[in-house]
């Protein structure tokens, strides 16, 4: 073998899972056909669980100076350029859903996407992954021990052996392709400019979303003469040629047709077109090989959901694989990766695609604007709303007959008090491992004894003991390396019952015990 893991693609969503990888032990080789980092800013933001998924692996420092940067190094990220505020459709008022407020982190940082692509690239470079750019894979073939990758040339070897292929090469995914996986759901019905330019006139422009006769805008300008984001949408149907360079001229006469008069602007930086497409993978895995990111969804880019989603199918999918290859992961370990991501971006396409039908700018559609402005008034709906927008609502079944609240959701941001003073569950969770949170009060006089019953995992789960001040309800709380709690105990429950239930739970997302056969 080649390698352990070929990633096709070093878009963010690629760049993260090798990311996840390489701090799992495992050897990654990104492949990617363009020849640099891509210019795309179609994703302005990062939120939801995203945010917290990068605090835990130690980067949200990394994309909060960057922030800064981009804002004149203000603190504030909306004083030099502001960006829509929540809304659904363009409906303003929806209120961000902070389950789990913790004061360290934000709920949005807001840059564009070729800044995270730039940063997890770094962060790759930092860990030994080996990316290649410049080369494009021309075919896959797999078999009962590896994959075959080959490509046409460049940097990256014309054939590479590895035992999995993730394809993160995008809706137009080769990989997918190649590996017979249906890609379904409903084609492109209009077309969408995004780009960054200089406004002469920035009274002269509607800010944020506006909705006419003819399509939307969405423009945010820059006060102080820099590049403003532009974006029209307009209605009139896809774009015959998808891969046309976005010029500005056509930039110019897509803006008026919609506004229904001209905008001077001048000195075009990033463009992209883009289409509503949305589009789900069947399946998420063939044998040895597997999608994540656009190649495995498509959807409008509105709410920002697509990018995160993304980097979200990264973390989960990561040390699933890792656990395959050291051998010690159970035999349907890697199958709950389709399981537990696939209704997720089921779920986003849904809501896309409603935001879709709502930005119509037919005059039936009006009514319903008007009723769904007022419903988002309404506290249970804009929640409702906001976590399906941010993933606040994913719980998985983590397969325990008797659930706790809390098991298969996103852990909480735990603080513990320790020998060593306070440590965030975010820092204990740099290495991508599994933690197992012993929270137990040394004055019970019959404690559980999580830690004793989780010794012999001591090879892949790491072991943090201390007393929670923030969620003192809890004696025990195992957190899976994506972030969500796989299991937990409280302090009344039986010594006994904790030890069976933490071992039972241990076998079937961690495997059994004691050293394993890679594979």
């Amino acid at each position: 073998m080649d390698t352990d893991v070929v990633v096709a693609g070093a878009g963010p969503v690629g760049l993260m899972l090798a990311c996840e990888l390489r701090l799992q032990g495992v050897d990654a080789v990104v492949v990617e056909r363009l020849p640099g980092p891509a210019d795309d800013n179609r994703a302005q933001a990062l939120h939801g669980r995203t945010i917290p998924v990068l605090d835990r692996r130690g980067l949200l420092p990394r994309f909060r100076e960057a922030e800064r940067e981009l804002n004149g190094g203000g603190s504030d990220s909306h004083r030099k350029r502001p960006l829509p505020k929540g809304h659904f459709a363009g409906i303003t008022g929806l209120r961000p859903t902070v389950p789990d407020p913790d004061p360290e982190i934000p709920p949005v940082v807001f840059v564009p996407q070729y800044v995270t692509t730039r940063l997890l690239g770094e962060r790759a470079a930092e860990l030994g992954v080996t990316v290649h750019r410049g080369s494009e894979i021309t075919g896959v073939d797999q078999d009962a021990d590896g994959v075959t990758v080959r490509t046409d040339g460049g940097p990256a070897p014309a054939l590479l052996r590895a035992r999995y292929l993730v394809g993160c090469d995008g809706a137009r995914s080769l990989v997918r392709r190649q590996a017979s996986i249906a890609f379904t759901g409903t084609g492109a019905t209009l077309s969408t400019l995004a780009a960054e330019v200089r406004l002469d006139d920035l009274t002269d422009v509607p800010t944020g979303w506006h909705r006419t006769r003819h399509g939307c805008t969405v423009i945010s300008p820059h006060p102080e003469g820099g590049h403003s984001r532009v974006v029209v949408i307009d209605f009139g149907g896809p774009d015959p040629d998808r891969a046309a360079p976005v010029t500005l001229g056509e930039l110019r006469e897509r803006l008026a047709g919609v506004l229904g008069r001209k905008v001077p602007m001048s000195d075009l930086r990033t463009a992209q077109r883009y289409s509503d497409a949305a589009r789900l993978a069947d399946r998420y895995r063939s044998g040895r090989i597997f999608l994540a990111g656009d190649a495995a969804h498509i959807h409008y880019p509105v709410g920002g959901q697509g990018l995160n989603i993304g980097l979200q199918d990264a973390v989960n999918l990561g040390w699933k694989l890792a656990g395959q290859l050291h051998g010690w992961a159970p035999r349907e370990l890697l199958d709950t990766y389709h399981s537990e991501r696939y209704p997720v971006a089921a779920t986003v396409l849904t809501h896309t695609r409603a935001q879709v039908a709502l930005l119509s700018p037919d005059p039936r559609i009006d009514p319903l604007r008007e009723l769904f402005t007022d419903l988002i008034g309404f506290e249970q709906v804009s929640r409702y709303l906001s976590e399906k927008m941010s993933a606040a609502d994913v719980r998985y079944d983590m397969g325990g007959a008797e659930p706790d609240p809390l098991i298969g959701q996103f852990a909480p941001s735990l603080r513990l008090e320790t020998g060593q003073g306070t440590r965030r569950l975010a820092d204990l969770m740099h290495g991508g491992r599994p933690v197992l949170l012993d929270l137990t009060d040394p004055a019970d006089p019959d404690p559980a004894e999580p830690a004793a019953a989780a010794a012999p995992w001591a090879d892949r789960i790491d072991v943090h003991a201390g007393r929670c001040t923030t969620h003192p309800g809890y004696a025990a709380m195992l957190v899976r390396p994506d972030g969500y709690v796989a299991w937990a105990c409280d302090p009344e429950d039986a010594p006994d019952w904790v030890a069976k239930d933490l071992r039972d739970t241990l076998l079937r997302w961690f495997g059994a015990p004691g050293p394993q056969q890679t594979r």
